[in-house]
């Protein structure tokens, strides 16, 4: 059954509207008609729905009570240093499917890619239609928050209002004195919120690396292999995943 993510909330008769590129694809693409049922997400939460009018909006009312949620009980955020090419697409629409609360791209010490601030905006207008659609496709309750990329001291100031800090080192992989994705989230609780660094190709500079311990980062191991940049956070989304939702 399609997902559509509401702009604004049910009213008080249990109704709502769909418009936009929603309620074309509602009538373009899937070609629904009045009566046909779909599942429309208002504030974190997916009631079934019923299509009442078509009119170039969609006018849909909820005919059943909320739908149990999908998302991982800990709110997981990827800060990613830009990687080169179409890579944070890549990120962005694996990393919702794997249950990603946020995303941070950040322009790291050994980043490539250097953002145009006058393009930055498109860019991140595209990532945030990646994580919509993504999140539809896996029927989420959220879609990923996008934000705008920053510095190492911006990550940093952010970094204040999570719980649980961790982050990719390569020369944590390489000596192995990361610790388990097991051990590092065994005490995180309902609720919580991790933020996870991942490096760009270059991975993170010694100078990022002690600046990140400093302000309370804990090494990650990502097992005995190197990951490419794209595949690192995913891998982590992954084993967190697994380790969080698998004892349910």
């Amino acid at each position: 059954m399609q997902r559509y993510f509401l702009d604004d909330p049910f009213d008080e008769s249990g109704r709502a509207l769909i418009s936009g590129d929603d309620a074309r694809h509602i009538t373009k693409v899937m070609r629904m008609a009045e009566g046909r049922k779909l599942i429309a997400v208002s504030d974190g939460e997916a009631f079934q729905s019923e299509i009442i009018a078509l009119d170039g909006d969609v006018v849909i009312r909820k005919t059943e009570g909320s739908l149990p949620s999908n998302e991982m009980p800990i709110g997981v955020t990827v800060a990613a240093g830009l990687p080169k090419g179409d890579k944070l697409d890549l990120i962005v629409q694996k990393g919702t499917e794997l249950g990603m609360a946020g995303l941070i791209p950040f322009e790291a010490e050994r980043s490539i890619v250097k953002w145009d601030s006058k393009k930055s905006g498109k860019k991140i207008d595209r990532l945030r239609k990646i994580a919509k659609e993504a999140a539809e496709q896996s029927h989420r309750s959220i879609i990923p928050e996008i934000s705008d990329v920053t510095g190492l001291d911006g990550l940093i100031r952010l970094a204040e209002s999570f719980d649980l800090l961790l982050i990719a080192d390569e020369e944590s992989a390489k000596d192995r004195s990361g610790g388990s994705i097991a051990a590092l989230i065994e005490n995180v609780y309902h609720g919580q919120k991790v933020l996870a660094v991942f490096g760009p190709e270059g991975g993170i500079s010694r100078e990022e690396a002690e600046r990140f311990r400093a302000a309370g980062f804990r090494p990650i191991a990502l097992g005995p292999r190197i990951l490419r940049a794209e595949t690192a956070p995913l891998y982590a989304l992954a084993a967190i995943s697994s380790e969080i939702e698998g004892k349910r």
